[in-house]
């Protein structure tokens, strides 16, 4: 300790020489006092400022500065008959002083406790810890002897009764045998009367031990309990609890490492304990993915969010890529004591992109087994824009995934029950309250879950029928395409755009084929082959063309889809799978090694599956879901949005129409000439129904091309209506004097047969 003199205040009062203490250094606060009255001041005033002094002193606020010898000579070291105590240590500013210390002890010795109550010396640590040591004390090993000695009488009887069953039952007349099995029962009987006496004994030893013990171990509980609340109440029972709570903390107050019962060697989300940098590299090392003296790098602390889940984001080491660590997520799910699916496992990119940077994600619960949200579609009041993102549901951590299907093609698969079906809804909704998009729909199934979305299909397929669905492509899809590329053609176009099926809406408006149940339609042995040959030009061919093919199946082994298409489809949707390989045949081969396998979700995360759209990996989504009347208020939202834009399908378009739509002259020209056959065949039935007209003048048929605005030359309509000689013979018209040049209908339909592919 070093001393300075003080200085005399402005009112001449005497001071007294301050001893600062070791740690209270000089503070800059200018405003409080530079030094303190004299000690030996003759007022109370005055040493009540001696003891305010002491405690500036002790806080640091006092500011050294020059000062003088006091007036009085007082030796403040000098000792009285107590050895190593000076005097100043007896008055008041000694005892401030000594009050200052104790409450810096005190207030650290607080602080080091709470940190301490989380670990394994904790007070709750240690009443857990000694609950269970007395619990082990008062069960005791005689159990372990009890069961060894009843054992033993138990096979003691055993061969007592086998042995007198043998002497009753030896033949008196083999006098050797009767005496020794007589002699044997005897001793087996006097062996196991000795066991059974001794279990009885050992029992009621056991019994007497035991009532002992928990006696002395949970008597006194009980009593001070007992006492606390018959002599203060609540009060006196809390007083009770808390002499008890310390009499078991007391008896676990040393962890030792050797009681492995009771001790916390290893700590794990599944238990309670809270994610930790040296858990996670405890579980890493357990995993196998880093060795046992490498160890993370933290880049973001553990943190806990409000759905009740841990998150951090961290660096493995040089030369580990974070795909180690992902094909291992079941070896961490262990590590960490909780599912394999509540845990996710990312490349972090929001940090940083590394390859060896990865973000852990671990669900309190099992994910999506809580009741689904209500979809999104529901509170919407407008159309949705099918050329826009798509919402398909949340992801683990309850952030809403969208996906872009332009010029996309998909395939959702997964075993009986996993939710194929609503979770096509959510795609199949969005284009049904696009006015703009047309569908195209088949279920392989006949099932009905398409059958909401029928009234407002342009092409609708539902009875699982094989040459019925050959049928809808050769007849409506593939003509459509086409058509679609011929416009583009025309127009100087490469591809359809959101512009483009604005402007031609008719032409090249956004259509969606939806195969529900593929394998009902490919595996059939006379047309799957064909039918699997026109997928494959649709989905090549159509996304340019503004055809979104989306097709839903179980597993889709090669024996259903052949790999030709299945890799064409470019979106990939694995729900629920029995084994590796059926995720693996869905998210492609690898997935599941990569630590994305549809194995892994639970029967109870219905709709939940790997959803590879977008980005390097998979993630895990489950599909916003709509209930059956949710579907069909949907579907009647989307019927009135498409009656009010007019792109409500008329039922089957006649033949003149079908021409209509195609972006050529000659089908113009075809689709005039079949509606003139179909006027004329009219009017000749209101005189007799029985009446067909299956021939033409050609200059009445010219001069009906020239009336629809079509200038088309007889010799132009001949090169395009190919007749046989046949044909081409003259007949008579009507009134007609003479007979005149024609077209027969067969001829008309036999060029759109061969120029379009279509039929009447």
């Amino acid at each position: 300790m070093t001393e300075q003199p003080t200085t005399t205040n402005p009112d001449s009062m005497e001071l007294a020489t301050i001893t600062y203490l070791h740690g209270a250094g000089p503070a800059t606060d200018a405003s409080t006092p530079a030094a303190a009255p004299a000690l030996g001041g003759k007022t109370d005033a005055d040493r009540a400022a001696v003891v305010e002094s002491a405690r500036q002193i002790l806080e640091g606020r006092v500011t050294k500065a020059p000062v003088e010898s006091p007036k009085e000579d007082l030796d403040f070291d000098a000792f009285d008959d107590r050895p190593l105590i000076p005097a100043w240590a007896k008055s008041s500013e000694g005892w401030a002083m000594y009050a200052g210390v104790a409450y810096r002890a005190r207030l650290r010795a607080y602080r080091r406790w709470v940190r301490r109550q989380r670990t394994d010396r904790g007070h709750a640590a240690q009443f857990k810890r000694g609950s269970r040591r007395i619990g082990d004390w008062v069960k005791g090993f005689e159990g372990i002897q009890l069961q060894a000695v009843g054992h033993q009488a138990h096979i003691a009887a055993k061969e007592a009764r086998a042995a007198a069953r043998s002497a009753r039952f030896t033949p008196s007349l083999m006098t050797n045998k009767k005496t020794a099995a007589l002699q044997a029962a005897d001793r087996t009987q006097t062996v196991a009367m000795k066991a059974i006496a001794e279990h009885k004994k050992l029992k009621s030893s056991r019994r007497r031990a035991y009532s002992l013990r928990i006696g002395a171990a949970y008597g006194p509980p009980v009593a001070a309990l007992s006492a606390g609340y018959l002599q203060a109440g609540w009060f006196g029972a809390s007083a009770g609890a808390m002499a008890t709570f310390a009499g078991g903390a007391f008896a676990g107050r040393h962890p030792i490492s050797e009681e492995t019962d009771w001790s916390a060697d290893w700590r794990s989300l599944g238990d309670g304990d809270p994610m930790t940098a040296p858990m996670l590299d405890s579980v890493f090392q357990a995993a196998k993915v880093i060795g046992s003296d490498e160890s993370l790098r933290v880049v973001q602390m553990p943190m806990l969010d409000a759905r009740g889940a841990w998150s951090a984001v961290i660096d493995l080491p040089p030369g580990i890529a974070a795909k180690k660590a992902m094909r291992a997520t079941a070896e961490i799910a262990s590590a960490l004591g909780v599912e394999e699916a509540q845990v996710n496992l990312a490349k972090s990119k929001e940090k940083g992109g590394r390859a060896g940077r990865l973000e852990i994600y671990v669900a309190k619960e099992l994910p999506f087994t809580e009741k689904a949200a209500p979809g999104p579609l529901l509170v919407m009041e407008g159309a949705t824009n099918f050329w826009g993102p798509i919402s398909i549901g949340p992801d683990v951590r309850g952030l809403a995934r969208t996906i872009s299907v332009v010029e996309r093609s998909g395939l959702v698969g997964g075993e009986p029950g996993a939710g194929k079906s609503a979770s096509g809804n959510t795609i199949l909704l969005a284009a049904a309250l696009d006015p703009r998009v047309r569908l195209a729909l088949a279920d392989g199934k006949a099932g009905g879950d398409l059958t909401p979305f029928e009234a407002m299909a342009v092409a609708f397929e539902g009875n699982a029928d094989p040459e019925a669905f050959l049928e809808m492509l050769d007849d409506y899809v593939i003509p459509d395409m086409k058509r679609r590329y011929a416009f583009l053609k025309k127009i100087n176009r490469r591809k359809v755009t959101e512009e483009l099926a604005h402007k031609y809406p008719d032409i090249l408006g956004q259509l969606l084929l939806w195969v529900d149940e593929l394998m009902y339609y490919t595996t059939d042995d006379e047309l799957g082959k064909k039918i699997t040959k026109r997928l494959r030009n649709i989905v090549s061919r159509g996304r340019a063309a503004g055809i979104i093919t989306f097709c839903a199946t179980q597993k889709p082994g090669s024996d259903v889809v052949d790999t030709s298409l299945r890799d064409l489809l470019s979106i990939r949707w694995a729900l629920r799978c029995t084994t590796p390989e059926a995720s693996d045949t869905i998210l492609g081969k690898g997935a599941a090694a990569a630590g994305f396998s549809a194995k892994s979700i639970e029967s109870e995360m219905r709709g939940a599956g790997f959803l590879w759209a977008e980005g390097s990996n998979p993630y895990l989504v489950r599909a916003d879901y709509y209930s059956d009347d949710e579907v069909e208020a949907l579907a009647e939202r989307a019927m009135e949005l498409r009656r009010a834009a007019g792109t409500l399908p008329d039922g089957p378009k006649s033949l003149a129409d079908q021409l209509r739509e195609r972006a050529e002259d000659d089908a113009q020209v075809l689709a005039v000439l079949v509606d003139v056959f179909a006027a004329f065949d009219q009017e000749a039935k209101q005189d007799d129904e029985t009446a067909e007209v299956d021939w033409l003048p050609g200059t009445l048929l010219v001069d009906s091309l020239k009336a629809a605005g079509l200038e088309v030359s007889p010799e132009k309509l001949a090169r395009l209506v190919v007749r046989t000689p046949d044909e081409k013979k003259k007949r008579t018209w009507q009134d007609s004097a003479s007979a005149l040049n024609g077209y027969p209908l067969a001829a008309v339909l036999r060029t759109v047969q061969t120029k379009y592919s279509l039929s009447a």
